[in-house]
């Protein structure tokens, strides 16, 4: 009786650890669930939305302009910014704000990308800490799961700021 319990129970705790490690790969190296939090990429991302964040992109440097990216935050790492790729290394990307008279550009240095959020009156984003290293980049956004009625692909951006190549 009490050999048969023990069993039952290493067996359970074996299945427990194997599934456990299996999502933890799949976590780790596929994709992510991720609740955005903050204004800067309204009304394409508000508030507490849901997302899963796919990983093979950036490991197959796969990322293109336009694609919402989750990253490593430039000013403070333990934190995650889900932005807008705007510019890949060697673009020209205009700097100004829209309120700006004068535009000002830049070019993206090798190895880095622009990241912009789709609100640019409240956005902290590569306008005020420069370009990012693509290393910094956890994955990409390419679903909305939550809220139920908004499920499905993400759309361009609302202000027409990412001009791809053709």
């Amino acid at each position: 009786m009490l050999r048969s319990i023990v069993g039952k129970a290493l067996g359970f705790i074996g299945y427990t650890v194997q599934y456990g490690c299996i999502a933890h790969c799949a976590f780790e190296y596929l994709a992510e669930i991720v609740v955005c939090s903050g204004p800067s990429m309204e009304p394409t991302i508000r508030n507490y939305d849901v997302v899963i964040s796919e990983k093979l992109s950036r490991h197959f440097y796969r990322i293109q302009k336009g694609d919402i990216v989750i990253a490593k935050s430039p000013n403070d790492p333990r934190t995650n910014i889900c932005k807008r790729v705007i510019g890949l290394e060697g673009d020209k990307v205009c700097t100004s704000n829209p309120s700006d008279i004068f535009k000002s550009c830049k070019y993206v240095s090798k190895g880095h990308v622009w990241l912009e959020g789709d609100n640019l009156e409240n956005s902290t984003d590569s306008r005020s800490y420069g370009p990012v290293p693509y290393a910094l980049i956890r994955g990409r956004v390419c679903l909305k799961i939550w809220p139920p009625q908004e499920v499905g692909f993400l759309r361009s951006s609302p202000n027409y700021r990412v001009l791809r190549d053709e």
